[in-house]
């Protein structure tokens, strides 16, 4: 559960069938789905369809993505991440308003026939939830894809780069400014204690200098006792701007 103002979210762990029957997932967490997701939003967007290819393995799908190296531990993260994020649920609120929604509406896992020892039952397919897919179609903002492979260390980064890709572009007249309380309460919840907001902007600084190095368009301003926000161009812009 995360909360900022009247604003909420809630994501719960679902179950999967891995080929043998009902697993529990964990929640989905980390780079590894914020890649995936943004990468399968991209895809579903530019092709105009729900259904994705996903590829026989975790390896083919992460060659797919443009993620290269042969790292065992990666495959493992990404089968285990794209089975929590294919099986999670979603809940937002706001002000009296609550919708509860699934990003993905079916999932064809990399199950191998182990009696055999071949290769993958059928190729891995994701298909978006119309209600999802309506809303990338509608109000997506294009990623750049060398931004998200440039910060794919790091979640926090892939966060922010997100929500300033969003954010920035929507301005409209004066800029806003965002105080550290704030930024942490939607940003940094985990953080706790005295310090909390000193040890969350020296992290969330040093994410910010990844972000804004990888999307220079981005005008943001750190002022006293938090951020200053300008009206920016989005990191690649619209057909037809």
């Amino acid at each position: 559960m995360r909360q900022s103002g009247a604003a909420w979210l809630n994501v719960q762990a679902g179950f999967l069938d891995e080929g043998n029957g009902p697993v529990l997932q964990p929640v989905p967490y980390g780079a590894m789905p914020r890649l995936a997701l943004a990468w399968l939003s991209t895809y579903a967007k530019r092709h105009s369809s729900r259904e994705i290819p996903i590829g026989e393995s975790a390896a083919e799908f992460l060659r797919i993505m443009g993620i290269t190296g042969d790292d065992g531990r990666r495959y493992t993260t990404l089968r285990k991440q794209m089975n929590a994020l294919a099986a999670c649920r979603l809940q937002l609120g706001y002000k009296g308003r609550t919708f509860n929604g699934q990003p993905v509406e079916q999932f064809d896992a990399w199950v191998s026939n182990r009696e055999t020892g071949q290769r993958a039952l059928w190729p891995g397919v994701m298909l978006l939830s119309e209600n999802y897919f309506t809303e990338l179609v509608e109000n997506a903002v294009p990623l750049d894809n060398r931004a998200l492979h440039a910060l794919k260390g790091s979640a926090l980064a892939l966060d922010v780069y997100t929500w300033l890709a969003h954010r920035l572009h929507r301005i409209e007249g004066r800029p806003v400014i965002l105080y550290w309380t704030n930024l942490r309460e939607q940003f940094g919840q985990e953080y706790q204690g005295k310090e909390a907001d000193k040890d969350f902007k020296k992290k969330f600084l040093i994410a910010l200098r990844a972000v804004l190095a990888v999307y220079p368009q981005a005008k943001v301003k750190q002022v006293t006792g938090g951020l200053m926000l300008m009206a920016s161009p989005p990191p690649i812009p619209y057909k037809g701007q």
